[in-house]
């Protein structure tokens, strides 16, 4: 995967060739079948919103240019190793498989595809002063208000993608304490309704990690402008 601040188009092309690569190796079976469906280039499918949207509307966000979105996320799934090693090494239970990490990592960020019925889910910004103050793009209007991983659950369902019930928690806690929406599954006083999984967990610690990380490579790039 190339990793770089701004990327040729024959860079995305490259990035995406290896994402789908990348999905054929970690599944199998009709999961496999489905996702790289869903994947394609075909009408009516994500491929060119995966291969060239942003993984954010505002520079000082993260990996906010064409082909940030794959870039970001691989970036995850990379970190999910390393978090669930942590882990391991502090003797917390891992009660999850790889193919279930891979899975919530690959999609927690899906609905920022948007949706071929609505279009795209970022759009290019069009306000002059807004685009010299970073925010190179703007949410696209035509799109139903959904949060981002409840679309990405939804466009899951509607490809046919099936994924299991930690998986689903995996996507859906995925910002943390960070979404107000999500905060009664982290924190909870009654053991009975504690998470009965650490994968969402894990997921949230290699997307925050991936997030801080890319923030200062964008920052310390321009430390030099802003000196």
């Amino acid at each position: 995967m190339i990793e770089k601040p701004n990327l040729t188009d024959n860079e995305i092309q490259e990035n995406y060739q290896e994402f789908l690569k990348f999905v054929g190796d970690a599944f199998t079976g009709q999961r496999k079948e489905k996702l790289l469906k869903m994947y394609s280039d075909d009408d009516g499918s994500l491929g060119l919103s995966a291969a060239t949207a942003p993984a954010a509307m505002c520079e000082h966000y993260h990996l906010c240019h064409p082909g940030g979105y794959l870039q970001h996320i691989m970036h995850v799934v990379k970190l999910s190793f390393a978090c669930k090693k942590i882990f391991e090494i502090a003797g917390a239970k891992v009660d999850f498989n790889d193919e279930q990490m891979i899975f919530s990592a690959l999609h927690h960020d899906l609905g920022k595809l948007g949706d071929p019925e609505f279009g795209e889910y970022y759009a290019p910004q069009d306000q002059d002063w807004k685009y010299k103050k970073g925010e190179f793009y703007k949410m696209n209007s035509n799109l139903p208000y959904m949060e981002v991983t409840d679309r990405a659950i939804y466009l899951l369902q509607k490809y046919g993608v099936v994924y299991d019930w930690k998986e689903y928690l995996g996507m859906k806690l995925a910002d943390g304490l960070f979404n107000e929406a999500t905060a009664k599954y982290l924190v909870q006083y009654n053991p009975d309704l504690y998470l009965k999984t650490n994968l969402p967990r894990v997921i949230h610690m290699a997307d925050y990690t991936a997030c801080r990380a890319e923030y200062d490579q964008w920052y310390f790039g321009k430390s030099e402008e802003r000196l």
